[in-house]
């Protein structure tokens, strides 16, 4: 298999004691999805950057990112039809 990092990333916002963003990056290492996290709090290069994906409007964690599409919370029915549009699950 040839390197990925060419593919379309998704991107985790999240906390440290956000228990939904911890559900669902379980979530995604289980179905075999790679992602990049960012916590917000502790990088605030990490919350400029969400905040500029969303005009500004923060409406809470987790936020993924998967090619663009901004997904907040952890929807998973969401979550599961971006990866599968920007066919990111393993098949």
């Amino acid at each position: 298999m040839s390197d990925s990092e060419n593919q379309t990333s998704v991107v985790v916002y999240s906390t440290p004691w956000c228990a939904f963003c911890k559900t669902e990056k379980q979530w995604l290492e289980s179905i075999g999805v790679k992602f990049i996290s960012r916590d917000i709090e502790e990088d605030k290069g990490a919350k400029e950057e969400l905040l500029a994906k969303l005009d500004g409007e923060f409406r809470g964690v987790p936020t993924t990112d998967i090619g663009g599409e901004m997904i907040i919370g952890f929807d998973r029915p969401k979550l599961q039809a971006a990866l599968e549009k920007n066919n990111l699950l393993q098949k």
